[in-house]
């Protein structure tokens, strides 16, 4: 088990720190640039022109660090494994297509709000849908019918209506680590923590599983492939620390919506097959962090005119006070690793406590 989840994220490490300098150089001959919005810090004019649709590269990796890992053990992938792979593949394509007509159009805005809501809606359905099928000998889906925090519960609920709730979760978090990508790296290195909780939960989900005659105790976890999800989170990881390498301060590349969109589809997949699906409010605290501040930002103009803060998302804000861009990165990790730490306490208790 745990040399599946080494060489998943040995292999997603390798395949995104030598594949990202290539890419780079990829982007540099075609002249695809990032562009600036002008109303933002003026710090960030000089990133004009640096090579985006870096998400490409971790999406890649993770996708080939899964699949090999299964070859070198021997082993066919699972239903909740390709499920996961495909949210964050979709997602990844709906941002490549924003990213592609930014740069075609040399405009700061890609695909307009109801086109980009619609590739988003489509992708979690097909998720949603597919999710609460193929069960297993046990008859567990992929997906739970009720809700879930460490474990599932309350009362079952009518397909229709899970479907939907997932759209939501599905749409809260990929604008939610959208929104987090505003400076170099740091949304990158919040997800290395996040990935890496999620291969903590899967992990000790696998051993402590129903499924698992050996271990299986009466308080055993009812998911579907644990140890899947548990490699898909270390691929993951191990792709976005390659990354981070190239897109840390000062970036040589940026994710771009292709990245960041992917990965919110990655967090929420992950978080919806391990049965842990509000956990990931703690889990991704930053993420949550940083969408409350525009929520606040947006209602606050509307309803009195004034601002709570100099900018949202909640990251410039704090570099229009001074702050330098790697002191607000480091900042906003620790702040996201706190969440992470919590998070994981808390799904210890809860199964300490069943």
């Amino acid at each position: 088990m745990m040399r599946q989840i080494l060489f998943a994220g040995a292999i997603g490490l390798f395949l995104s720190l030598i594949g990202t300098p290539l890419f780079i150089r990829l982007l540099v001959r075609r002249g695809y640039g990032q562009l600036i919005r002008d109303d933002g810090p003026t710090s960030h004019h000089s990133k004009r022109g640096t090579p985006t649709m870096g998400g490409a590269v971790f999406i890649v990796a993770t996708l080939a660090a899964y699949f090999v890992t299964k070859l070198i053990a021997g082993t066919t992938p699972t239903v909740s494994g390709l499920l996961a792979l495909f949210l964050m593949t979709g997602l990844g394509v709906v941002g490549f297509l924003d990213d592609y007509i930014k740069i075609s159009k040399q405009r700061s805005l890609g695909l307009r709000a109801g086109p980009k809501m619609i590739g988003q809606t489509l992708v979690a359905v097909v998720f949603g849908v597919l999710a609460l099928n193929f069960p297993d000998e046990r008859g567990i889906t992929p997906a739970s019918t009720r809700l879930s925090f460490v474990q599932d519960f309350g009362w079952e609920l009518p397909a229709v209506l899970i479907v939907i709730w997932i759209c939501l979760l599905i749409a809260g978090t990929s604008n939610a680590v959208n929104l987090t990508d505003g400076l170099d790296g740091l949304a990158t290195g919040a997800t290395v923590l996040t990935a890496g909780a999620f291969t903590f939960i899967g992990v000790w989900q696998y051993s402590q599983s129903c499924a698992n005659v050996v271990t299986a105790g009466p308080d055993c976890y009812e998911v579907r492939d644990p140890l899947d999800l548990a490699i898909i989170a270390a691929a993951l990881m191990g792709a976005c620390a390659g990354f981070l390498w190239w897109n840390t301060s000062p970036a040589k590349i940026f994710m771009g919506d292709t990245g960041s969109l992917a990965l919110g589809g990655a967090l929420v997949a992950l978080a919806i097959l391990t049965r842990t699906e509000l956990l990931l409010v703690v889990t991704g605290f930053l993420f949550v962090l940083i969408t409350l501040s525009v929520i606040i930002q947006v209602a606050s103009f509307r309803t009195t005119g004034r601002r709570v803060f100099k900018m949202a998302p909640l990251q410039h804000h704090f570099e229009l006070m001074g702050w330098s861009e790697v002191l607000v990165v480091v900042r906003f990790w620790i702040i996201q690793g706190i969440g992470v730490a919590v998070g994981l306490g808390i799904f210890y208790a809860g199964w300490a406590a069943r």
